[in-house]
């Protein structure tokens, strides 16, 4: 059921894509003319208008705006941002965006740590979504719970805005306050939460003997730490001479993807395809297991639900590929493209285009598709809010 909510009426969503695609041409435009003359972005009538017919209108644009646009002057850094946005935009690709500086320096921070709620988002949809949140953050002590929809932040309605502008409201200094405006599905109107941020250190590794002498390591990002800590955990279990493994990546959203290629060695012999990368001129370019694996013949099952992303897919995806373990859980977010980070000049943040796609080494696509799993177990929220585990049963039983 819809709650009782409606958002205030958006702009007409075509003329703003046509806004955004003439500022985009024209943005390129300046650059092409910025670049030929070596002047960054002090630029005038370059000739590029007269040159090429297809840049006369465009330019004609930019021109209109400073001269006939009510409110001046116009603030020429928002518009050049707008044309970027609206040029990875017309990509049509979720995963290929503009961020500006603030957005970029944020994503590029580490992932073992940073100040906000604790939580991990999806920011594909037209709000951003909780898709999980760490033991003991503020957001689960808030009761933020997994598809939260998050519609206003400090009051500021989020409708028409990126959900990456939302996620970037949320991190802040440690000791800050923030107000959230949550849709959850089944409640009748919005959900007020006060939060107070914290400095959050993402759980990256948890291991444990089960019942049965079944070791249990917990994986919940791929961050350079996790490399190291997974390591550690593996010795420490496999001195205990345990009969199986049960790898958890739920909720695991990825990371980078050397550290997957470093953990995935871990539970594949040596020269073991975990995956490979195909680009749009049609080049392949495959990723081995490297040596000194751990745990690359003890039996094992791979926990995965639909929160498991990336870097995590990729990982299971070689593991069931190769017969290595089965995957037990609901079917895989389906994250699995690549993104390549690149810095704009004059400091304008950058830009996050998709340049390849990932796929498991018997050829299956990840991207869109996800991984279904061997063994299918739902888990309601009812389970979950009462600390039952039926996935981790199931992979036991498995297992014995």
């Amino acid at each position: 059921m819809q709650p009782e909510f409606t958002p205030p009426a958006a702009p007409d969503r075509r003329i703003l894509r046509w806004v955004f695609v003439v500022l985009a041409v024209v943005w390129l435009a300046l650059c092409l003319s910025a670049t030929s003359a070596g002047a960054g972005f002090l630029v005038g009538r370059s000739g590029i208008a007269e040159s090429n017919d297809a840049f006369g209108p465009l330019y004609q644009a930019w021109e209109i705006i400073h001269s006939k646009y009510v409110e001046q002057p116009v603030d020429d850094t928002k518009l050049i941002q707008g044309a970027i946005n609206g040029m990875m935009q017309s990509l049509g690709d979720e995963n290929s965006t503009y961020m500006d500086p603030a957005a970029f320096e944020s994503a590029t921070s580490s992932l073992d740590g940073y100040e906000g709620i604790g939580a991990t988002v999806d920011v594909t949809g037209e709000y951003l979504k909780i898709l999980g949140v760490f033991a003991g953050s503020p957001a689960e002590q808030a009761g933020l719970k997994p598809g939260d929809e998050i519609i206003k932040v400090d009051g500021v309605d989020m409708t028409g805005r990126s959900p990456s502008d939302a996620r970037d409201l949320l991190l802040g200094p440690a000791g800050s306050h923030v107000q959230l405006s949550i849709r959850r599905p089944g409640e009748s109107g919005l959900l007020e939460f006060d939060i107070v941020r914290a400095k959050i250190e993402p759980p990256v590794v948890a291991s444990r003997m089960l019942e049965g002498g079944i070791a249990y390591l917990y994986l919940g990002i791929f961050s350079e730490s996790a490399v190291s800590q997974v390591e550690e955990a593996l010795t420490e279990l496999l001195a205990q001479d345990p009969s199986a493994l049960i790898l958890d990546l739920r909720g695991n959203i990825g990371g980078y993807v050397s550290s997957a290629v470093d953990i995935g060695s871990q539970f594949l012999p040596k020269d073991t395809m975990l995956f490979y990368e195909k680009y749009g001129d049609g080049r392949e370019v495959p990723y081995y297991a490297g040596q000194g694996g751990l745990a690359t013949d003890i039996p094992m099952i791979v926990l995965v639900n639909g929160n498991s992303a990336s870097a995590a897919e990729i990982i299971a995806g070689a593991i069931q590929d190769h017969q290595r373990g089965k995957l037990v859980g609901t079917t895989t977010y389906g994250k699995g493209s690549v993104q390549e980070w690149i810095p704009l000049m004059n400091d304008m943040g950058a830009v996050r285009i998709t340049v390849s796609l990932w796929y498991t080494p018997s050829g299956r696509q990840i991207s869109k598709e996800g991984l279904a799993p061997d063994v299918e177990v739902p888990m309601s929220e009812e389970e979950f809010e009462a600390g039952l585990d039926p996935q981790l049963e199931r992979a036991i039983q498995l297992l014995q």
